[in-house]
This record gives C-alpha cells, sequence and structure tokens, in this order.
C-alpha cells in the first residue's frame, strides 16, 4: 500500500467506521509518504504538528478551490466555510482570528463554568425523567447534543428558544467539511448553509438595534464600527462557524468518551473513585477516538520539506490527526486506551494559527460532565447497539442508547 492508496481507502464507509488499521498501515510508510499528483498524506505525529504550526503551510482557500474546481462557487456551504476564517491564510485569518478571540476570551469561557454546572444538572433531569422506566435514552440527543449547543449558544447570544433546530442543520453542513466530499451530495449541506446565513442576518440586525452582552453583539458592533477590520460577509460566515464548532466537535468528544467507558468500566471506576482524573480522561478519549480525524494543509512556498520530503509549492497535503494521535513514534502501546499518560498532547484541537479557540470550552465541559454523568447515574449501561455516523474529518455517533438502571 502507497500513499495514494490511504487516500483512497479514506474514502470508504469501511474505513471510516474505523479507521484505525488503516492508520496503522500509514505508518508503516513513514511520518510521511507521497500521494502522487502533487499530494502527500502525512501520519506521523511530529510531522503533522509541524505542518500545523508552520505558516508556509497553510489551508486552500476558496479562490485556490475555484479555480482547481470550478463547482466550487456553485455551492454556498463550500462558499460560507470559504469566507471563515477555517479557510483563510494571512493576513485574513489572523486579522479576523485575533478580533473574535477579543470577545471569546478564557475568561468569559471561565466565567460560563456555574451555567454549564447548572445545564449539565437539567440534562441529567431530564434524562432521569425519560429513562424512568427503564427504556434506553439516546445519549447523543438528550446529553450530548443539548449540553455544547445550549452553551455555545448562550455565548453567542442565541434565544433559548432557537437552539435545538440546529443539529440537523450542522450536521446537513458539515458535510462540506469532508476530505472525501462529493459536489453531487452537497444540495442538503447548500441549504443548511443558506438557513443558518438567513437566521444569522437576522440577529445579527436585531443586536445591532438591542446590543447585549454576547459574542453576536460584540463582533456586529466592530464590524459597523470599523468595517475594514471585519466585514459583513466575514461577520456572517464567522458566526456560523463558531456556532457549528463550538457544539459538533464537543458532541463527538462526549459520545466518543462515553462509547470508551462502556468499553472500560475499570475507567468508569477510577473517574468514580477519583484515581482517574477528568482531565487525563478528556486527553486520552481526545487522543485515542479524537472527534477531527483529519485536516488538510497546502504548501504556499518554495524549499519546504516534512520529516526530510520535499514539498513542492501548490502541493496539497492530508494531515491524519487520528493517525497522529497513534503514533507509536510518540506514544508508548497508541492502540491502549489509558487515561493515566502523563505525556499526552492530542493534535485534536489543531495547531499554529489555526488552533481551535473553543479548546478551552470543549475541555470544561468534558470534564464537567462526565463525572456528573456517572455520578448521577450509578447504573449506567449501554442500551443496545450504537450507530456512528458515516464521516471521517468529524467522528461522532449518531446515536448512542443508554439505560441509567
Amino acid at each position: 500500500m502507497d500513499g495514494a492508496a490511504i487516500i483512497e481507502q479514506l474514502m470508504t464507509t469501511e474505513v471510516r467506521t474505523d479507521p484505525y488499521p488503516l492508520y496503522a498501515r500509514a505508518h508503516e510508510l513513514g511520518p510521511v509518504a507521497s500521494a502522487g499528483d502533487g499530494m502527500f498524506v502525512v501520519s506521523g505525529y511530529a510531522a503533522v504538528n509541524k505542518v500545523l504550526r508552520t505558516p508556509a503551510f497553510g489551508v486552500a482557500t476558496a479562490d485556490m478551490t475555484a479555480g482547481l474546481a470550478p463547482e466550487f462557487a456553485e455551492h454556498s456551504s463550500l462558499a460560507l466555510f470559504g469566507r471563515s476564517i477555517l479557510q483563510r491564510n494571512a493576513p485574513d485569518q489572523p486579522r479576523v482570528r485575533s478580533l473574535i478571540a477579543s470577545v471569546f476570551t478564557a475568561r468569559r469561557v471561565a466565567a460560563l463554568r456555574p451555567a454549564v454546572e447548572a445545564a449539565i444538572g437539567r440534562l441529567l433531569d431530564g434524562m432521569a425523567e425519560q429513562g424512568a422506566d427503564g427504556s434506553p435514552v439516546d445519549f447523543m440527543d438528550a446529553f450530548a447534543f443539548r449540553l455544547p449547543v445550549g452553551v455555545i449558544c448562550e455565548l453567542l447570544g442565541v434565544p433559548e428558544q432557537d437552539r435545538y433546530r440546529f443539529r440537523d442543520l450542522a450536521s446537513d453542513l458539515t458535510v462540506a467539511l469532508e476530505v472525501t466530499q462529493d459536489f453531487d451530495e452537497l444540495g442538503a449541506a447548500d441549504r443548511a448553509a443558506d438557513e443558518l446565513s438567513d437566521y444569522f442576518t437576522a440577529l445579527i440586525a436585531e443586536r445591532l438595534a438591542r446590543p447585549q452582552d454576547d459574542l453576536v453583539s460584540d463582533l456586529a458592533r466592530i464590524a459597523v464600527e470599523d468595517g475594514g477590520r471585519l466585514s459583513g460577509t466575514e461577520l456572517l460566515a464567522n458566526l456560523v462557524l463558531l456556532l457549528v464548532a463550538g457544539f459538533e466537535t464537543t458532541t463527538n468528544l462526549l459520545g466518543n468518551g462515553l462509547a470508551l467507558l462502556f468499553r472500560h468500566p475499570e475507567v468508569a471506576a477510577g473517574l468514580r473513585s477519583g484515581a482517574v482524573t477528568p482531565a487525563g480522561f478528556t486527553d486520552e478519549v481526545l487522543r485515542f477516538d479524537s472527534p477531527v480525524q483529519a485536516t488538510a494543509r497546502v504548501a504556499l512556498g518554495e524549499g519546504l520539506s516534512v520529516e526530510g520530503l520535499p514539498v513542492p509549492a501548490g502541493s496539497g497535503l492530508t494531515l491524519l490527526i487520528g493517525a497522529a494521535n497513534h503514533d507509536p513514534a510518540r506514544y508508548e502501546r497508541p492502540a491502549v486506551f489509558d487515561p493515566s499518560r502523563t505525556d499526552s498532547q492530542p493534535l485534536s484541537f489543531g495547531g499554529g494559527t489555526h488552533f481551535c479557540l473553543g479548546s478551552q470550552l470543549a475541555r470544561l465541559e468534558g470534564e464537567l460532565a462526565v463525572p456528573a454523568l456517572l455520578d448521577r447515574f450509578p447504573g449506567l449501561a449501554q442500551g443496545g447497539v450504537p450507530t456512528r455516523r458515516d464521516r471521517l474529518v468529524l467522528r461522532g455517533y449518531e446515536t448512542l442508547p443508554v439505560t441509567l438502571r
């Protein structure tokens, strides 16, 4: 198997269900391998980390993608992400990111802790009521989605009555982020992009008229006061990105984590007793079954190399984050789920200028939610066969039935 075969296999349902055997084969090729036609596949931890942190390896912008695939311009979902910091390079990306970071602060996130704890309590109450007769409860719908969407919407300023409409919209929209995307399958993603754009356009107008203490109000004010720093189209695209990124990865973190606890009851016992720390458990879930499995970069300059392999300008690199987190050159016994690791620095939130702005919030939710769940339901057990989403980039469960007693 060569680099091209690795990329081809990524497109199969079998690999999207369980990519880790393929990652092991990728490691046999070395930390980086040519995939032909100006493409490279990067699976080594050090190699992925270097590419993420090197500005000369940028993202494929909307202009680049449209030049290679004219269909790009026909899809509002692709165009929407293309206007966000997710798919922009310097100078636009750091300019807009710094403005978002100026209002999406660590202090603001830390201040959410009481609200997160209260939300966890309400959702656990709802699960208890739903499963009081012993029937299975879908953890993904009842908790894993509702907690992070409620928190990010609280931060943004989305009214409570609107929040739970976003799960299906986000699920449809994020198809546009898949490395295996088919232009012919973006109809639902485009409709979701249009609906979310319309929603936030109206919310921005409302917040400009009646500002509140939320991110939409703060960022809308910046856009109006100095349109040269943040344009209206950038504001809209990045608000949608903040919404989707604010709960998609955390939803998957919670679901993947609970599924691992069912497979490793000794870890659940350790969390209950205090022998396993919530932070250590969260780090190991991020490493072992990352909510984000892959991303892509483009060589923007000449004379670049990765692990000694020359990478010509214009080359595309598929970064296998999930493989990097299982690199035997970085982790001892990488296929073993071990929350007691002391050297774990998973690449699941990215790195460099594109490091996830919401990483602290995701960790806060995970570290509070899982212990509370285990404390509330001592008899928590898997209540049926879970179903995974047929995705590679954003890896998680569609359903995860549980019983509470």
